[in-house]
């Protein structure tokens, strides 16, 4: 096993970032209001 520095480990590549994490979310979430709207439409209420 390596021993690896804290500067290294600053250096390395990899992951995912958040921005892609919380596109992902934005994506799941109005595929979600999506199909709701779709199964369970509500008319408005005036």
């Amino acid at each position: 096993m390596e021993v690896v520095e804290m500067v290294e480990l600053d250096q390395v590549k990899g992951g995912i970032s958040g921005w892609v994490m919380v596109g992902i979310a934005a994506v799941v979430v109005f595929l979600a209001g999506v199909f709701e709207g779709i199964t369970n439409p509500n008319p408005c209420s005036k």
